[in-house]
């Protein structure tokens, strides 16, 4: 051990070491590369907020033309020493201090890759989503790649390499440390074409203080940035980036005022004889400090690469700290052992000391925090590379310690751990969420014992019962899961659409367990177990067995509280109302939340038929509950949503709610309420209690709502009742004394200025609700049957006018006097605000800005004139277009009543055909399918925006949905069959070859034929021409990912009790 000396300390005069080779003069292309994110900004770049970096210090481009002289001078000079030999006699006539970085760029440069990744799973410490990086080439040969572990990720990823001359060839994961922030990736080495690969040697010997160094590497993954800097400190901590987050431990950090930005994480810092003596792991943000990685453990992992062995690495779950000699006199280190370690390593300023470790370790109840570590098996072990060098070689063995607890020193016997098992390499995918097992980062962040079932996204069956992201499940259906193994085993038991009980806590509330209800989803999403393999850089899925078929609800039957005398009315009331919530598996048509919850109306028992509005259940794709006499709760199927009117139509099976009190309710014979009129109010509370009031109405105006973004439906070319006092409740029904209704009191939804959804409580007319439900009852087989419902109706949204206003743009003294004449209760007139579909036959009648004054020879004043056209196929209209009145006829467009039918999941994006509130956002309708949103981490979501149309497929165009599959699983089909497995480089061509014009010319040919040939030059991406909303054309290339992202399809299915059935598409 006299020896021993720390690998990274600071020595005054360094020993002479014989000389090193200058770089070899750059001839083939350098390399320009394009990086993002270190570590400062990873986490920000996985979710949407990138952090975007200073621009870069040059350009690729700049050095490309760049003289070769220098290198080439280099080259008839004597072999170059190391920076730290300090030989009194010159090698050449240049004095030191003037030597050139250019050589040694040049040549660093072709090793440097610019990495573009996604995370295609939420996994551990990451979430899903795409990033870019840098990496550099260690070993040529190999194609292996040296980069930070926090982008060699512990997640699954699909990465590529683009080199300096902008190839771009695939990369595959093949190690990430569990703990230090270094990883390696692979690359086919054959596959490049066009350059000679360089790589860059590792030295972690040679870091200085003092070193001059450069950082070279991508700048938000578009230029090159060569940033400098001198090596300040060997012995900083090692950055913490944040609870929950990844944090490295138990090791220095080197740092340097280089002032390094998201992007350059894995960017080599060079010296000027192009070795790397450090990695760039970190950046502080309020300051220019740079922080990183030494090499010495990267150095040792890669020659167990190099031979394709696993690295090993061991842990006592212990999280040790390097404190300097006054702090550790402190903690009880006596004097004479104090003086021993000082004289043995006299460059050493400070001990390790044990800073925390977790519950359950190898070392729980043998360490304490506090103790002194002062040597490992019988050596003295200064610093974290003496300890390491021997916990890693005795994985599985024991070790004996010599500590120092206060000021008594003793030995311990701890057996090393092996680090890899307890870092998770499988995860579960159910309910469109994700769990595994909690791993050693995230356990250590929490102070919290490894394994136990870790939620990294919930998913639409987690977030049911609100078990989000950072989570720990402790039992489902009172089924204990201490193991991803038990937890796969409770879900195998449980029944689609069950609700069953979960128990679990959050991270960061680890002392406080929840107990919620979960409804679990099998039909919507896979429930498979994926599981890393390491020879193939993927994550192998296999999918688990269907679900036991038994029906997981009961018949029931409940009853309702008595209410006190003065609530007779509500009393009566109450079996008619229930409580419905609905959850959506995917945001399509314009939806942004995926839980929805709201009161619901029985209007018939026989059929049974429930309403609700349609801020309750906005949209056809999702699961339905329903909530009777606050106790049972049964799945609800829904019939239809009416196209204009605020409302929508459900049923259920009767013989789940066995004798519960269900009772219809029964409407008023009145046609309209009027201000002024009084009217008595039951609804229910926001915490389900009964809410009755005598009330007035206090104004019948417009349902003004905005357009919204995405767009969604919205109710327009309606009236609403507001009432004196605005109760506090989710629904109810305003009635006359006997209880029977004259309107629904329910919620509608908007979106303010600010593109934030609101919704706001108006009366519906039971006026406006009872003829659809009398012509539903009268369909041959109701429930069954809501397809035979057509709505008909104006493809536009109209507003009220003020006389004034109409007078401005040219109506006549007699209309006005009409209007004065014919006893209605408001002087207003309706025009026209907007064009609803541009296609329709309504749009070549009607223009934006035509004042309606009769249709059918009726006077029109307020919206509620218009309602009789809805059984109509045409009415005939007077209006007023610029100054002029004109008769016209005007065709009813026709309406569904369950608008999307399908949607198909294809690389990540949900695609479906245009709905209707699309429409009335675009004024020349493209034709093609409609990409309503795209997934996290998906190849879609790096390319595709949400809101555009797919009008294109390599060239081909695509109008419905089964044109698009077609064109899309051509390709597939045709990428598998390509015949070449991989590139064959090029012959190199003669100088007497590249001289022929007559060569080159040829490609200046156009091809003949209209097939694409065989050439797989598209590295497996796929041309999409996409135009958006405001008739933007773009075409952007996407990269297929078959393995994580294959093809499905929804679609509606009466024969389901959600109503849709998922399918391969």
């Amino acid at each position: 051990m006299d020896g021993l000396q720390h690998p990274l300390a600071v020595t005054s005069t360094p020993p002479l070491r014989g000389p090193v080779d200058s770089p070899a003069p750059p001839e083939a292309e350098e390399m320009a590369t394009n990086l993002k994110a270190h570590r400062g900004s990873m986490s920000l770049a996985t979710t949407q907020f990138e952090q975007q970096a200073p621009s870069a210090a040059s350009d690729s481009r700049a050095l490309r033309g760049r003289s070769k002289s220098l290198a080439a001078v280099s080259l008839h000079q004597h072999p170059r020493p190391p920076l730290d030999y300090l030989s009194p006699v010159m090698t050449s006539g240049v004095p030191f201090k003037a030597r050139s970085w250019e050589p040694t760029l040049e040549k660093a440069i072709r090793a440097i890759v610019s990495i573009k990744a996604s995370h295609v799973r939420s996994f551990d410490t990451e979430t899903s989503g795409g990033y870019t990086a840098t990496g550099f080439i260690v070993d040529a040969a190999q194609g292996i790649i040296l980069t930070n572990r926090h982008v060699v990720s512990p997640a699954p990823i699909m990465a590529q390499a683009v080199l300096t001359n902008y190839e771009e060839v695939d990369l595959k994961p093949v190690y990430r440390d569990p703990v230090h922030d270094f990883g390696f990736m692979q690359f086919d080495p054959s596959r490049v074409k066009f350059m000679e690969l360089e790589e860059i040697k590792l030295s972690p010997e040679r870091a200085k203080v003092g070193l001059d160094i450069r950082v070279v590497g991508n700048d938000a993954g578009e230029k090159l940035s060569i940033l400098a800097g001198t090596l300040a400190r060997l012995d900083r901590r090692a950055p913490e980036y944040g609870i929950g987050e990844y944090n490295d431990f138990n090791t220095f950090y080197l740092q340097a005022a280089s002032g390094t930005s998201g992007g350059s994480s894995g960017s080599p810092v060079l010296d000027i004889d192009g070795h790397a003596v450090a990695l760039n792991a970190g950046g502080a943000s309020r300051a220019s400090s740079s922080y990183y990685l030494p090499l010495d453990r990267v150095l040792r992992a890669l020659t167990y690469i190099q031979k394709g062995q696993q690295v090993p690495r061991g842990t006592l779950q212990t999280e040790f700290e390097y404190l300097p000699y006054n702090e550790v006199r402190r903690l009880g280190l006596k004097a004479h052992v104090e003086e021993k370690i000082r004289h043995k390593f006299p460059e050493e300023t400070g001990m390790l000391v044990v800073r925390s470790l977790l519950p359950k370790g190898p070392a729980d109840g043998i360490l304490v925090p506090g103790d002194i570590v002062i040597g490992c098996n019988g050596k003295m072990v200064p610093h974290f590379i003496a300890l390491f060098a021997i916990l890693d070689d005795a994985v599985g063995q024991e070790i004996t310690l010599t500590i120092s607890r206060g000021k008594k020193v003793q030995e311990v016997k701890v057996i090393v751990q092996d680090l890899h098992a307890i870092t998770p390499n499988r995860f579960v995918e159910i309910g469109g969420g994700v769990v595994h097992e909690l791993s050693y980062q995230l356990a250590k962040s929490y102070s919290q014992p490894t394994g136990g079932v870790y939620v990294a996204t919930s998913g639409h069956m987690l977030a049911s019962a609100s078990t989000w992201r950072k989570s720990i499940i402790v039992s489902v259906n009172n089924i204990p899961t201490p193991t991803l193994d038990a937890f796969i085993e409770a879900m195998k038991t449980l029944p689609d659409g069950a609700r069953v009980p979960i128990r679990f806590y959050a991270l960061h509330k680890a002392y406080k367990d929840k107990v919620m209800i979960m409804h679990v989803d099998r039909h919507w999403h896979k429930f498979r177990l994926a599981v890393r393999n390491d020879l193939s850089g993927l994550w192998d899925f296999t999918d688990f067995p269907p679900p036991p078929a038994t029906i997981p609800y009961s018949p029931s039957t409940a009853t309702f509280p008595p209410l006190d005398g003065s609530l007779a009315l509500a009393e009566k009331l109450m079996p008619s109302f229930v409580a419905i919530d609905f959850y959506l598996p995917y945001l399509v048509d314009g939806m942004k939340a995926t839980q929805f919850y709201g009161t619901g109306f029985i209007v018939s028992t026989q059929p049974p038929l429930v309403l609700c509005d349609r801020d309750t259940i906005p949209i056809a794709l999702g699961d339905i509950f329903i909530t009777f006499a606050n106790s049972i709760i049964i799945p609800g199927r829904l019939l239809f949503l009416h196209p204009f009117y605020n409302f929508a139509l459900l049923t259920y099976d009767p013989s789940l709610v066995g004798e519960t009190q269900v009772k219809p309710i029964e409407f008023a014979d009145c046609q309209e309420l009027n201000q002024g009129d009084e009217i008595n109010f039951v609804g229910i509370g926001n915490d389900h209690s009964v809410v009755m009031k005598k009330t007035t109405v206090s104004s019948v105006s417009n349902i003004g709502t905005r357009e919204c973004s995405p767009p969604r439906w919205r109710a327009m070319n309606v009236e609403g009742i507001k009432i004196d006092d605005s109760l506090n409740s989710q629904g109810g029904l305003m009635t006359n004394d006997e209880g029977q209704v004259m309107a629904l009191w329910i919620s509608y939804s908007s979106q303010n200025e600010k593109g934030k959804d609101i919704s706001f409580m108006s009366g519906l007319l039971a006026s406006l609700v009872k003829p659809t439900v009398d012509q539903f009852l009268q369909t041959d087989n109701a429930t069954a049957d809501a397809e035979k419902m057509v709505f008909k109706g104006l493809d536009a949204e109209l507003w009220t006018m003020r006389i004034a206003a109409a007078r401005t743009l040219g109506l006549s003294d007699a209309w006005v006097k009409k209007i004065e004449e014919s006893g209605s209760s408001r002087h207003t007139l309706l025009y026209v605000l907007n064009i609803l579909d541009e296609r329709s036959a309504c749009a070549k009648v009607l223009h934006v800005g035509d004042v309606i004054l009769s249709v059918n020879g009726k006077l029109v004043t307020r919206m509620c004139h218009m309602t009789f056209i809805h059984g109509l196929d045409q009415v005939e209209m007077v209006i007023l277009r610029d100054g002029q009145e004109m008769e016209v006829q005007v065709p009813m467009s026709k309406f569904s009543g369950y608008e999307t039918t399908r949607v198909i999941g294809w690389q990540g994006a949900l695609i479906q055909r245009p709905y209707k509130a699309v429409l009335e956002q675009v004024r020349n309708v493209p034709a093609g399918v409609y990409v309503s949103c795209t997934l996290y981490g998906s190849p879609a979501s790096n390319v595709l925006r949400p809101g555009v149309w797919i009008v294109e497929v390599q060239g081909k165009a695509v109008k419905d949905l089964d044109q698009f599959l077609d064109v899309v699983h051509a390709f597939e089909a045709h990428m598998a069959r390509r015949r070449r497995s991989s590139y064959v480089p090029p012959l190199q061509r003669s100088a007497h070859d590249r001289a022929n014009k007559e060569d080159d010319e040829r490609v200046l040919i156009p091809d003949q034929s209209d097939e694409e040939d065989d050439d797989d030059n598209d590295e497996g991406y796929i041309r999409i021409k996409t135009v958006s909303r405001n008739e933007t054309v773009r075409v952007v290339a996407l990269k297929l990912d078959l393995h994580y992202w294959d093809s499905w399809q929804l679609v509606h299915d009466d024969n389901t009790i959600c109503n849709w059935a998922s399918k391969e598409a």
